[in-house]
């Protein structure tokens, strides 16, 4: 249940302001129909985090625990640093409409997600819990909390959020698991 919660809790921080919350507000923008944008935004979230989960289970097996101890604690102190960064995202990176507001929105999504904070987050998170799937739950919940509210309420959701508050929230959780993880908190589960 931890790695669900925690999983949940850091993506729906990260994922505030991070360029595929903008790319929702744009999909929501451009084609205004909400429900096929959703699905699209939860169908590649699934299949994207799925693949950096297992990613991150991989590497549980394949290094020692004493080096997954010292990658995971130092990942996640970079992803504080990271995740303070603001995103952006250029007008023309947005989908064209011609595949259809469900299939434009699955394949801005993954594409946007490949190597975005919240995808590195899932390998280290996954690392670090050794749960694949109560990961990929958690971060997709977690990308979904933040971005069906993007969708259905557009700009005015981006301007009622203090993100710098949001972001310094994230990164200071992201700070406690590293320093945690450097601890040796994860060695009861081998880490």
């Amino acid at each position: 249940m931890e790695a669900f919660l925690v999983s949940t809790g850091i993506v729906a921080l990260a994922e505030i302001g991070d360029k595929t919350q903008l790319l929702a507000f744009v999909l929501a923008t451009q084609f205004r129909r909400p429900l096929p944008i959703v699905g699209g935004i939860f169908v590649a979230t699934i299949v994207n985090h799925f693949c950096a989960a297992a990613v991150g289970t991989w590497l549980t097996e394949l290094l020692g625990p004493n080096a997954l101890r010292w990658i995971l604690g130092l990942g996640f102190i970079a992803m504080a640093a990271w995740i303070m960064v603001p995103d952006e995202i250029d007008e023309d990176e947005t989908p064209a409409s011609r595949y259809g507001v469900f299939t434009a929105t699955l394949i801005a999504f993954f594409l946007a997600e490949m190597g975005d904070k919240t995808q590195i987050a899932t390998v280290a998170l996954a690392a670090r819990f050794d749960a694949l799937i109560p990961v990929v739950v958690g971060t997709t919940l977690g990308m979904m909390l933040a971005n069906v509210p993007a969708v259905y309420l557009g700009k005015r959701a981006a301007t009622a959020v203090n993100l710098k508050v949001v972001h310094g929230i994230a990164a200071v959780i992201f700070v406690v698991l590293g320093v945690a993880t450097l601890m040796g908190a994860g060695t009861a589960v081998g880490l």
